[in-house]
């Protein structure tokens, strides 16, 4: 699962090279560890055209994760001899959101597949965690780290991401994921991000109908990564703009 990931090349070049006409962003600086529930940018489709905004990294979870939290800390408070208000229970219970998205065939997930919900998430190196392995390992396409993206959703959403906020009304994002390939299956065997390299990929993924798109999910092929780093939470490398 990948939880952690670093976008440092500057907006200009993230909005040419993804055909943004709108700047939603103010003045976005290098974002050198990008963790959940974090603001980063995101490229969407808009009325009039691709917008680079900023949107919080973790989609609304399902209604029944949602309902089983709601659950243990209803039973929490019934022990302390709480009276609860369920149904209030369950509107206000935090949900920091799911970062990474596999069963995109899910109910929860098809709602937001149409283009009008569709996005791309800058990078430049993304982290996957193994202890043995010494850490936060991260990964790139190369050395010098260009820029690529995530295949991404967003949505509009009203929650409880954080107790101390009470309810707000966010723009969410989060990112796909598959079967790792071999450099990332050597760290983190269970999966890894959805990742475009190719303009031609990021129009299909932002312009297509959703059977057409999700072919893109799916592995990059072997020795296509590389591991740039280790052990560090934040990669701060310098970074080019391609792709």
């Amino acid at each position: 699962m990948c939880n952690l990931y670093s976008i440092t090349t500057n907006q200009a070049a993230i909005s040419a090279l993804f055909r943004v006409v709108n700047r939603y962003v103010g003045n976005l600086g290098p974002m050198p560890g990008v963790f959940p529930d974090y603001q980063a940018p995101i490229v969407r489709n808009g009325a009039n055209g691709r917008e680079l905004a900023t949107a919080r990294w973790g989609m609304p979870s399902s209604s029944q994760a949602l309902l089983q939290a709601t659950k243990k800390r209803a039973e929490k408070l019934q022990a302390k001899g709480k009276t609860v208000d369920f149904k209030e229970l369950l509107r206000m219970e935090p949900d920091s959101g799911t970062t990474n998205i596999r069963n995109v065939k899910s109910k929860h997930w098809t709602r937001w597949l149409g283009l009008e919900h569709r996005c791309v998430v800058p990078f430049n190196s993304f982290s996957e965690f193994n202890k043995a392995e010494g850490g936060d390992i991260w990964f790139a396409l190369d050395e010098t780290r260009p820029l690529a993206c995530f295949a991404g959703i967003w949505a509009n959403w009203t929650s409880v991401r954080k107790v101390k906020e009470g309810e707000t009304t966010n723009d969410l994002y989060a990112f796909l994921t598959t079967e790792p390939n071999i450099e990332v299956g050597a760290i983190h065997p269970k999966a890894m991000p959805v990742i475009l390299t190719t303009p031609d990929e990021v129009e299909t993924w932002m312009t297509t109908p959703a059977d057409e798109a999700l072919k893109l999910q799916r592995p990059l092929p072997d020795r296509t990564l590389k591991i740039v780093a280790r052990g560090v939470k934040e990669d701060a490398a310098p970074a080019r703009a391609s792709i």
